[in-house]
């Protein structure tokens, strides 16, 4: 496993000092109330400066172990963890492309995406999804454009951060296709999809919980350079300035696939 928390981590040597005021404290009364012998005096100072080592490189192990954080952000519970998005049991998004494609042949949609395995698992009839999808009045009030000049796929073009409920999955347009059916995105167009997609989760969630993939990390046509760390932390970073509420016992999850774990620094991500 890749170490992401460095020996000598800031907000892990704070955390540390917190640890060893608390043994100061406990040593110096310890000190006042039994008298040591002069000649063990080295040997117990020695074994408390190995217990105080020993409690951190503990410290420092779980740190990148840690593969589960949870924050508090406005008073909301926000979770992050290794998981499968498709075995969570609450409310449960799929990015999908600005047309909202249902195509899965790997020239539009690849068989091994989130979209593609929630289309070709989850959905039974997907002439009917396309005709739900096309007559939505919430979706055809989020229309663009027509692209009338596109050869495959969808015509109407949605913008991003727009959700349409299917169940207990929430589809949203996510990323824009170019003339050849490839999925692009631009840091600008990023963070407008999450200030747009925090809107209609607050019109659609209606208390209940919802889990989220890491968006923006199976893109490789990024125009601008960021890390699946960077993604994780502007997601997080757009929830905290969406201001929307979820009230106790509903929450939002942040579901980490397994391939990534070696590239989420969870420690990082707990609150100062």
């Amino acid at each position: 496993m890749k170490l992401k928390v460095r020996f000598y981590d800031k907000k892990l040597l704070q955390n540390y000092l917190v640890v060893l005021s608390a043994v100061s404290v406990l040593s110096s009364f310890f000190y006042i109330v039994v008298e040591i012998p002069a000649n063990h005096k080295i040997s117990v100072g020695m074994g408390i400066a190995l217990i105080l080592f020993i409690i951190f490189i503990i410290e420092w192990m779980i740190a990148n172990f840690q593969d589960k954080t949870t924050l508090c952000i406005n008073n909301s519970t926000l979770i992050v963890k290794i998981g499968d998005i498709f075995k969570e049991k609450n409310l449960k998004v799929i990015a999908f492309n600005e047309y909202f494609d249902t195509q899965v042949d790997n020239k539009i949609i690849a068989d091994n995406t989130l979209n593609g395995i929630y289309i070709k698992s989850k959905i039974d009839d997907i002439s009917k999804l396309d005709y739900v999808i096309d007559n939505d009045i919430h979706l055809n009030s989020k229309v663009v454009q027509n692209n009338d000049s596109r050869s495959n796929g969808k015509k109407k073009k949605y913008e991003l951060g727009t959700i349409f409920q299917n169940d207990d999955y929430l589809l949203t347009a996510f990323s824009k296709f170019d003339n050849d059916n490839r999925a692009y995105l631009s840091m600008n167009d990023y963070v407008n999809f999450l200030l747009n997609f925090w809107n209609e989760i607050d019109i659609i969630y209606a208390g209940r919980s919802v889990s989220i993939p890491l968006l923006g990390s199976g893109i490789t046509r990024f125009q601008d350079t960021i890390s699946e760390q960077e993604s994780l932390e502007l997601l997080i970073w757009s929830f905290k300035i969406s201001r929307i509420k979820f009230t106790y016992p509903s929450m939002v999850s942040i579901i980490i696939h397994e391939s990534k774990r070696d590239k989420i620094n969870f420690f990082k991500l707990k609150e100062e």
